[in-house]
């Protein structure tokens, strides 16, 4: 049984998780911990799958924001949407028999790079530079998908700032383009997650859905928010997930371990 005041805090975290993860991802960094410190009477695996469905409607929502402002050229992200899914089933299947304390430090170190990197690249992200052809274009955001794809469903927070992060820096792209793409896939990972995690029936639906709510409320805001504002806006607010995801990884790797 959930209490009243559990429930409530939830629905205040996945609605800050769900603006956070509109604009420059990594809302899992707000969601996932409170959720986990919030419900310690439940298995690990069944909160972190019961947090898919408003992960899910979160990124929804905002993606429908996006797609009314932002260019998509489909038939690649389809493609990758696909790959994204797949790739997120997988991870989610292995999550549930190898553990994830070997991918950490890695995670962390590469955060350092990228942090230093997007704060010393003051126009990093601010416009787009198409330096590949369709093809080629195709092929990393493939690669992209399914590498990512396979981390969100394999261990998850901050897959949303990777995604973004790897549209800039790969193929090109400004912070609003890659952000309205990396909402795409990451829409298709958890969907990918939450169809593993239905099979395993091991979803708390008297949390799942009224966080569900809370979250997409807080993606539709967050979107908005991003349009409105433009790429130097997602920028800053890319900086902040960052370093959020490194203090977050750096006590995994090197104090609670």
């Amino acid at each position: 049984m959930i209490d009243s005041l559990t429930l409530f805090l939830l629905c205040l975290f996945a609605f800050s998780a769900g603006f956070v993860d509109a604009i420059a991802g990594g809302g899992g960094l707000i969601q996932t911990p409170a959720a986990l410190i919030l419900l310690p009477q439940f298995p690990i695996a069944t909160v972190i799958g019961s947090l898919k469905l408003p992960a899910f409607t979160g990124t929804g929502l905002a993606v429908t924001q996006y797609i009314k402002r932002v260019s998509i050229q489909w038939k690649p992200v389809l493609l990758m949407c696909v790959t994204a899914f797949l790739a997120a089933f997988a991870g989610s299947e292995v999550l549930s028999v190898m553990g994830n304390r070997f991918m950490k430090p890695v995670i962390f170190f590469v955060l350092i790079f990228v942090a230093v990197y997007t704060y010393t690249k003051k126009n990093f992200g601010q416009h787009i530079h198409k330096t590949h052809s369709a093809k080629s274009q195709l092929v990393y955001g493939l690669l992209i998908s399914l590498v990512i794809g396979f981390y969100d469903g394999f261990i998850g927070p901050g897959a949303g700032s990777f995604l973004v992060l790897c549209f800039i820096t790969i193929l090109g792209f400004d912070f609003l383009h890659a952000s309205a793409y990396a909402k795409m896939i990451n829409l298709s990972t958890n969907f990918g997650s939450i169809i593993l995690f239905l099979l395993k029936g091991i979803i708390l639906w008297q949390i799942a859905i009224p966080m569900a709510i809370c979250n997409g409320l807080g993606g539709i805001l967050g979107a908005k928010m991003a349009l409105s504002r433009g790429n130097r806006f997602i920028r800053y607010f890319f900086m902040i997930i960052i370093t959020g995801t490194l203090i977050r990884f750096g006590y995994d790797v090197f104090i609670k371990y």
